[in-house]
């Protein structure tokens, strides 16, 4: 049994790993400021003895030491997410993604936490190379696309995870996660599978920014968290920086394609300029295929669910809602 701490424990992924540590019978303890995450996605652990939370902000910096220092594995979740976020509040994500994650690392570093930080795919950039490798060159835009703000945010992460290790022999490890979707996440921040499924659940258009023939891989929340709790004891990914994301590749046009089959909507597409949905002189990935080599050598790694079963799940969970 460990104690597991998570930041951002309240959010989309920080609550269903919550959940998985319960289950398999650690204390899990997480701290959320609620910006971006929610109390409805923990309401359901309020009852287990071994689940405790508090609603405050990583900046509180007594009780983030306390809460790390109870802890024996931190997993630092606490971030600002989503692409308009981004646009909308740049000055803030990257206060949150930078100095939140320097504050985290400098209190883990005291006692030789083992420490996991949660990245992005975002930090690739505008790369072309594929799939997306760990060690590939870095290719951002100009400083003048804000979009490119939060890539260097996490990327600048990365790089004092791995100076923490480095200089302090910190047990740190970072991961890059590849669109992961599931039930509690929410299309408010950009999120484009919950945003399809709530549109074709209420006939109404499915939005696609750009032409749609840009394509992502994305992973179910559940292989994501299986993929972290095995990364717990496996010593040779401290030190590093490992993707984590599924190889099942689809355009988005297919995408709303199958979410409208799929829920049995009248909803048509609706096409929309990336210049008139997020900012002028928006820029976009044309794809994102992560290489699992790295992840695979490490732990017993492949993914259990399909976009289709991860889809279900989505549809499943925001019916009733509407």
């Amino acid at each position: 049994m460990k104690k597991i701490f998570i930041t951002g424990g309240a959010g989309f992924i920080g609550s269903h790993m919550a959940q998985k540590f319960l289950e398999l019978g650690h204390e899990v303890s997480i701290l959320d400021d609620l910006s971006t995450g929610s109390i409805n996605n923990i309401e359901h652990l309020k009852g287990n003895k071994s689940f405790s939370y508090r609603i405050d902000t990583i900046f509180n910096e007594p009780l983030l030491r306390e809460m790390i220092d109870a802890s024996d594995v931190i997993f630092h979740m606490a971030a600002s997410v989503g692409v308009r976020l981004i646009i909308t509040d740049p000055v803030n994500t990257m206060a949150n993604n930078i100095h939140g994650t320097e504050i985290v690392l400098k209190y883990a570093a005291l006692k030789g936490k083992r420490t996991f930080i949660a990245s992005s795919s975002e930090v690739y950039g505008k790369g072309s190379r594929i799939p997306f490798s760990e060690e590939d060159d870095i290719i951002l835009g100009p400083t003048s696309k804000g979009r490119w703000s939060y890539a260097c945010s996490k990327a600048i992460d990365e790089f004092m995870g791995l100076a923490y290790f480095k200089e302090y022999k910190l047990p740190a490890t970072s991961f890059r996660l590849f669109n992961t979707v599931g039930p509690r996440q929410t299309g408010r921040y950009g999120m484009v599978i919950p945003r399809f499924v709530s549109a074709a659940l209420k006939n109404e258009p499915v939005t696609v920014y750009g032409d749609g023939t840009q394509s992502r891989c994305f992973i179910n929340v559940a292989d994501v968290v299986d993929a972290c709790v095995k990364l717990i004891d496996a010593d040779k990914s401290i030190g590093t920086v490992v993707n984590i994301g599924s190889s099942e590749e689809i355009s988005i046009l297919d995408l709303g394609r199958k979410v409208i089959e799929m829920t049995g909507s009248k909803s048509q597409i609706q096409f929309i300029p990336y210049d008139q949905a997020m900012e002028a002189g928006f820029e976009d990935m044309q794809r994102r295929v992560p290489d699992t080599t790295r992840l695979r050598g490490i732990i017993d790694f492949e993914p259990r669910y399909t976009l289709k079963d991860t889809l279900s799940q989505v549809i499943d969970s925001i019916r009733p809602t509407l």
